[in-house]
């Protein structure tokens, strides 16, 4: 039987304590001393629960040019992640089961991560006609959310149908919340900025009108909707009402939306290309606020590579876009606080208990629960990093935090105990392969 142990980590920065895991599952904790198993040295390091991603754009099947699963897991791991969410924009379009268990299975034989796919609400996401929602379902991938990210579901009755069919499988409705007519030809926010550039602004009101519709089809349908990459301060003030009137409704931040504001887009550098766009420091403030007091329940990357011929473009003609795994823990760190004064429950929360319940991924999201699967991330609170895209584990390089110094360092990863993760570099994975 492998055993490890894990000795004098500061377990969610309540204290220390050694952690044994054998067999893959966390089995006890407290002051340990076992002959016979490999000692991890965790002195100063912070123990979480490993970190879950919501919202992940792994690029296979159809652009391995700017991902594929192996490295996009790869570079979750190297983030903290232990489970993504691939979102199901691939081609041909994660909208039947043969393209989700094709993703699902490319995760396992990655083995870095558990690669949860992503179902499409439409088929070949054209908003016309509901995917095979239930086959998705009971496939092997075993599908509970779906989204056409990228695209918003803008048929109200297509919305509806998609609601009473997620909560048939007890599933939700993840939304790219963009009304497609208020945005037409839009590059970035409507604001001071965009008129300073001469640039077609996408106002909040593309993203709020959404939120608002469907908040209110939740509550008549008594359904659960999921809201992406919420990026205005009215957006978190209508989800606050919701969820003060009980609707089913949850939302996740992108860390670029927690620390970057329209100001990015003056140089027209397209690597601050995203949609929906960065917003204003206004916004940023009010979505700092909402993740800490729980209106937003999610860190999620939105981690969408891509490969040089898109994004080293004039800032009209690249794709929306930036990375996010490796970076989304150090910046969601700094959003809470700062690493001398963050609440590691509260960061746990956020990147790895609730996106774990949203996405109903049992095995992950535990606090070091006896028996559990030893799914974790040591991190040095003290650690301190230069980003460069060129040494990220991604295949594409269009990162935001180029040059940037950010706090907390990710040391290890383990995946049902096995090190994905050592000493901050990739371990040979214990996939399928």
């Amino acid at each position: 039987m492998k055993k490890t142990v894990i000795k004098g980590a500061d377990v969610l920065g309540r204290g220390r304590s050694d952690l044994l895991i054998a067999d893959g599952r966390l089995v006890e904790t407290g002051r340990l001393d076992i002959a016979d198993a490999e000692v991890v040295d965790a002195d100063g390091l912070v123990a979480l629960p490993g970190l879950v991603d919501l919202h992940t754009h792994l690029r296979q099947p159809g652009y391995e040019e700017s991902e594929t699963v192996l490295s996009g897991s790869q570079a979750a791991a190297k983030g903290g992640y232990t489970a993504v969410c691939a979102m199901a924009n691939s081609t041909p379009v994660a909208d039947s089961p043969a393209v989700v268990e094709q993703v699902a299975d490319l995760g396992r034989r990655a083995g870095y991560v558990d690669v949860q796919p992503i179902g499409a609400v439409s088929q070949g996401l054209e908003g016309r006609r509901l995917a095979e929602m239930g086959e998705m379902a009971q496939s092997q991938a075993r599908v509970r959310m779906f989204s056409d990210d990228g695209k918003c579901v803008n048929d109200p009755l297509l919305m509806r149908r998609a609601l009473e069919y997620a909560a048939s499988v007890d599933g939700l409705i993840a939304q790219h919340a963009e009304e497609s007519r208020l945005t037409e030809g839009s590059q970035m926010h409507e604001g001071a900025v965009s008129a300073r550039l001469g640039m077609v602004g996408w106002p909040e009101v593309a993203e709020t009108s959404i939120i608002a519709r469907d908040v209110l089809l939740a509550e008549y349908l008594d359904a659960r909707v999921h809201f992406c990459h919420v990026s205005t301060r009215r957006s978190a003030e209508i989800i606050a009402a919701a969820k003060k009137r009980g609707v089913a409704v949850t939302a996740e931040v992108c860390p670029h939306h927690l620390i970057l504001t329209d100001h990015a887009a003056q140089g027209y550098d397209p690597v601050f290309k995203v949609n929906p766009p960065l917003r204003e420091n206004d916004d940023v403030e009010a979505l700092r606020s909402a993740l800490a007091d729980g209106t937003i329940d999610a860190v999620a990357t939105d981690h969408a590579p891509h490969s040089a011929e898109n994004k080293d473009c004039e800032w009209n003609a690249a794709r929306p876009g930036m990375l996010g795994l490796e970076t989304a823990l150090s910046i969601a760190v700094e959003a809470l606080g700062g690493p001398e004064d963050v609440d590691w429950n509260l960061v746990a929360e956020r990147t790895s208990r609730t996106p774990a319940r949203i996405a109903g991924l049992r095995a992950h999201g535990h606090d070091f629960d006896i028996g559990a699967e030893a799914n974790l991330t040591l991190v040095d609170p003290g650690g301190r990093w230069t980003v460069y895209g060129n040494e990220l584990s991604s295949l594409s390089t269009n990162t935001p935090y180029a040059g940037m110094e950010l706090p907390v360092t990710v040391n290890a990863t383990f995946l049902r105990g096995n090190a994905t993760v050592r000493n901050g570099q990739l371990t040979e994975a214990m996939g399928e392969n």
